[in-house]
């Protein structure tokens, strides 16, 4: 038999633990199918909380699928909803990760404080553990709708506080180390280093991330203009390349892919052009990384007054509300407004 009580809060002035009217959390403890279970409902109102334990006590199918198997059920979705590579393989080492926490227990078992429990064991950065909830999130809603459980216990998980750090592009003295450097990278194997000057000059004048780039076949750059789907959003871009790096390009021996073999894994062939990259800075005597050279490509546009909107297209990015989130402080018609806005208040205050 299943108890319901309220939790109440320090600045509640009730103190009955089956008070109907209060506000504060609800919680249930007793036996269920002949296991114990204490446990908060994240829910307030009384009779929501009657309804959902009668519901329980009713034998309904909440209570029988396990974190294991609703893991399984996942992923097949997710894959029967195309995912991409990158995506997909988040969602796998969660499901790992989540099987290896709770294994044979029910779903419907699984509390708010069962997660918090579980991510006081990541440790990442404030941003993927964002990322993280978010994805915890989709399962189990994912779960919710497939009538394994009546909650969404990680809606209830807050976020952690993030600190945005403003995109920081290369600047024109970095560029030139750079350059420099690629003059004296280690040509091993012969030619490497017009593919290592052809790499980085795609990334700093088309804005691809590092796996569209290194995944670039020929057949994606017609009339002098890369059209491609990134891997990230799938989303078209078209974007026209300087004649010096269609010529890079046309001297990079190649049957399909520039800077791939094709055979294997891309994120293989992604982790070696980044430590290729890391021996240039190094050489350079730069600190950096592939994205600046994204950010890069995105901030001359928009000080050479290339409308945000624009940007955002070339960038591949699903919405222009992600564009505004790194690129905003760069855009040259908002600060030339914004400077004259304050001139005009000095000169009215004179």
């Amino acid at each position: 038999m299943l108890n319901l009580y309220r939790r109440h809060l320090r600045s509640c002035g009730h103190s009955l633990r089956t008070q109907k009217k209060c506000g504060c959390p609800i919680w249930v403890q007793g036996t269920l199918h002949g296991k114990w279970l204490k446990k908060s409902l994240d829910l307030r109102n009384w009779e929501a909380a009657q309804k959902l334990v009668r519901e329980w006590e009713g034998g309904g199918g909440a209570q029988t699928v396990p974190v294991k198997a609703a893991c399984e059920r996942f992923l097949t979705d997710c894959e029967a909803r195309h995912l991409g590579p990158a995506q997909l393989g988040k969602y796998k080492l969660l499901v790992a990760e989540l099987k290896a926490e709770f294994g044979a227990r029910p779903v419907s078992a699984i509390s708010v404080d069962d997660l918090r429990s579980f991510r006081e064991s990541w440790e990442l950065s404030a941003i993927s553990s964002k990322k993280k909830i978010e994805r915890l999130r989709t399962f189990f809603k994912f779960c919710q709708e497939s009538g394994w459980t009546h909650t969404n216990p990680a809606r209830a998980l807050k976020p952690p506080k993030d600190t945005h750090t403003p995109t920081l592009p290369f600047s024109n003295s970095e560029i030139e180390k750079i350059v420099w450097a690629i003059e004296v990278y280690p040509e091993r194997p012969r030619g490497r280093r017009s593919q290592v000057r052809a790499f980085v000059n795609l990334l700093r004048f088309s804005g691809l991330r590092i796996r569209d780039a290194v995944t670039l076949s020929k057949e994606k750059i017609q009339d002098g203009k890369l059209l491609l789907y990134t891997q990230k959003t799938g989303t078209p871009v078209h974007i026209p390349l300087p004649t010096s790096v269609l010529n890079e390009l046309e001297f990079i021996p190649t049957t399909r892919f520039y800077f791939w073999s094709g055979h294997g894994n891309p994120k293989s062939a992604v982790s070696d052009w980044q430590r290729s990259l890391a021996k240039l800075f190094t050489l350079a005597g730069v600190k950096g990384h592939a994205h600046r050279f994204r950010d890069t490509f995105s901030v001359d546009l928009l000080k050479a007054g290339v409308p945000l909107e624009s940007v955002s297209v070339l960038l591949g990015h699903s919405s222009i509300k992600t564009t505004e989130k790194h690129y905003a402080p760069w855009v040259k018609s908002r600060q030339i407004s914004l400077e004259q806005s304050i001139e005009k208040a000095w000169k009215l205050s004179d």
